[in-house]
């Protein structure tokens, strides 16, 4: 849904003001379940594709530039059944470039998990480990099953 004020991307970029922020967060949960709290470290040119319906980030998540996150991705805690005061989670970050496709899961734990610059990772494929860059990661759970080019290389 991109229709003026209510583009996802564009409310995603406003939760973070003071007067508009709180508004801009319960239109996006209400209009297309998207829950990206204002501590996300967003970098230049995120793109939120198909409206990002069901799109969730935790919390502690840095994402770089130019990355593309699709309809139905989670990135969260893998202990979800531990009170979050209890929790011990190292967060996660997604490098410039990345996409991440429809459906995936980035599930991280204590250590921090790294999605690698230009890496992607495929439709409904459950990521539990750090990747490097410009590879292509898919499956349950999901496994490096290719690498990309960078570009200019």
């Amino acid at each position: 849904m991109r229709i003026g004020l209510l583009d996802p991307e564009r409310l995603i970029r406003w939760r973070t003001r003071r007067i508009v922020g709180q508004l801009a967060h319960r239109i996006l949960r209400v209009t297309a379940g998207i829950e990206v709290p204002d501590s996300v470290r967003l970098g230049k040119d995120v793109r939120i594709m198909h409206g990002g319906f069901g799109l969730v980030i935790h919390d502690d998540t840095t994402i770089g530039d130019r990355v593309r996150l699709f309809q139905g991705v989670t990135i969260g805690r893998a202990d979800v059944w531990v009170p979050r005061a209890e929790a011990v989670f190292g967060g996660i970050e997604i490098a410039d470039d990345a996409c991440v496709c429809a459906g995936a899961k980035i599930i991280g734990g204590a250590t921090r998990l790294r999605v690698g610059r230009g890496t992607v990772v495929g439709a409904n494929a459950v990521l539990r480990e750090s990747t490097g860059d410009w590879e292509i990661w898919a499956g349950v759970p999901a496994r490096l099953v290719g690498k990309r080019e960078a570009p200019g290389a």
